[in-house]
């Protein structure tokens, strides 16, 4: 099986790009409108100007509900689970293709990990688009934390005439659903707070971060302790810091399991204000010396690049959003509209498709940097599924390459990116 299946990938990547297929429809105001309403993004520059949102780039080429009347090219299936077909091809189509052969294999269940689209300018209303695909690699089985399983990546170019207007790296994994764990998963750790450490406790319930300080010598030390390691005085006292430190060291962790927590994630030891504090760091790979910033997060002081952040934005994700926003994005696969397909393939709920993210990352940043911004390219990558029911906050922060955003529900990261715009 295993040879028959990369035999069959190197088949399809020795063929290249596929012929250019025609979008079911030119660029128009009404799926642009459906789109924007089932998102809640509220941006006039899109009517006003005549165009399409950027992330909608891949909505006009997918297959939709019944793929064989999209035209005289490609009348194949759309593969089954959460990740809708591309209208790139037909039957050759490398993602319809390979997805095909894995579901015979096996891997009947499939979930979108990466998207990195890039816009060379805006599709303007009545534009006829076409598309190519190829692809870029096939890699497994892998063992995941779903089950085992495939990567498939395929690269593909939108084109108006002979003009590429967008490209996109594109990841699915499709998987045998593993056993569901048999334990319940333990809930988050919490600190243990002693009379010696309330007062730093009680400064991250008021947003604060207070440091200890003796009363006689004014030394400062961090953990608190009950005397001043100096003068040995039991006056002990606190001030409130700045919060703006620099990493003095850093680790990425994997292993041992965390109660609580999805790994990886990045632990950090910031020297701030004459001592040094061990915390997450969340933002991109950081370098000794970096300059970061607290805040705090689930009662927890948390570290970050310190540079303009956005204003972060909670969301509420419900059954309808997932819904309408799937229909909106022609994705039409089971998993985002019907729970007893989702429950069955492994899932606990309904939950956004990978196009919807993209949108709301869009979204999030232009509602932030304000309707004048160009976006020029999205690159993310999800984690944990976001379901029904589901609380989902983004976060930004302004790097001179873009814009990185993070979006979390209470099961971990969701979604992490950049957003490279233009104003």
């Amino acid at each position: 099986m295993v040879d028959g299946l990369i035999a069959a990938a190197e088949r399809l990547r020795d063929a290249g790009e596929t012929a250019a297929r025609f979008a079911r429809d030119p660029v128009n105001l009404p799926m642009i409108r459906t789109w924007l309403e089932a998102m809640g993004d509220d941006n006039p520059a899109y009517e006003r100007k005549r165009i399409a949102p950027p992330a909608m780039i891949q909505v006009w080429t997918m297959r939709g509900l019944r793929p064989a009347h999209d035209g005289p090219v490609g009348d194949g299936p759309a593969p089954d689970g959460p990740v809708g077909g591309d209208a790139t091809g037909g039957d050759e189509d490398p993602l319809q293709v390979m997805s095909a052969l894995l579901d015979d294999a096996g891997f009947g269940a499939v979930i979108a990990t990466d998207s990195a689209q890039t816009y060379h300018r805006a599709l303007r209303i009545g534009e006829e688009v076409t598309v190519r695909s190829r692809l870029e690699s096939v890699a497994g089985p892998k063992k995941t934390s779903l089950g085992d399983g495939w990567f498939v990546t395929t690269v593909s170019t939108w084109l108006v005439g002979d003009e590429p207007v967008a490209e996109m790296t594109f990841r699915i994994l499709r998987y045998k659903p593993g056993p569901k764990p048999a334990t319940i998963p333990a809930e988050r750790l919490q600190p243990v707070i002693t009379a010696d450490n309330a007062f730093f406790w009680a400064g991250v319930e008021a947003g604060e971060l207070r440091l200890q300080r003796c009363g006689e010598c004014g030394e400062r030390r961090h953990p608190p302790g009950p005397a001043c390691p100096v003068c040995g005085s039991f006056k002990m006292e606190y001030d409130v810091s700045g919060g703006v430190g620099t990493i003095h060291s850093y680790v990425v962790h994997h292993h041992p399991p965390v109660p609580g927590r999805r790994g990886p994630f990045t632990v950090a030891l910031v020297d701030v204000d004459g001592v040094r504090i061990v915390g997450e760091y969340r933002g991109p790979r950081p370098a000794i010396g970096d300059p970061v910033r607290v805040f705090f997060d689930d009662r927890l002081p948390v570290w970050r690049p310190d540079v303009p952040t956005l204003d972060p934005w909670t969301l509420e994700v419900t059954p309808t959003l997932i819904v309408t926003t799937a229909l909106a994005t022609r994705d039409h696969q089971n998993v985002h509209h019907d729970r007893d397909a989702a429950v069955r393939l492994g899932s606990r709920d309904i939950f956004l498709n990978i196009l919807t993210t993209t949108g709301l990352v869009q979204r999030f940043v232009t509602d932030r940097l304000g309707p004048a911004t160009v976006v020029r390219s999205i690159r993310i990558r999800l984690g944990a599924p976001c379901h029904a029911y589901d609380t989902l906050t983004f976060t930004g922060q302004v790097f001179p390459h873009g814009v990185e955003v993070t979006g979390r529900t209470a099961t971990g990261l969701h979604v992490s990116g950049v957003v490279e715009v233009t104003s």
